[in-house]
């Protein structure tokens, strides 16, 4: 494999890896507003709210992860930023 060929591979499977990153933050992000809106009209359900408490945290780990390894998601994120700054170094997430 030449050089072009690697470089291709590797950007593919980095797009990749972010990709599944941000498809699990939607899913964790979903879960979690799901249940904190039926927690709104049942607040008594015990099983709602350990399931509520224990999706957010995960989808904290997973944004921490992306910001980690893909860049800022969120203008406020979890990530601080590096130099130079890095809001425009890859394609914003709504850019995928």
């Amino acid at each position: 494999m030449d050089n072009k060929q690697e470089d291709k591979v590797k950007t593919e499977n980095v797009y990749n890896q972010q990709m599944q990153l941000l498809l699990k933050i939607q899913e964790l992000e979903f879960t979690a507003i799901e249940l904190n809106l039926y927690l709104d009209t049942h607040p008594d359900d015990q099983q709602a709210l350990n399931l509520y408490n224990s999706v957010v945290p995960q989808l904290r780990k997973c944004i921490e992860a992306y910001e980690q390894y893909c860049g800022p998601l969120f203008h406020f994120g979890m990530a601080t930023s590096q130099y130079p700054w890095q809001w425009i170094n890859s394609p914003w997430p709504w850019e995928m």
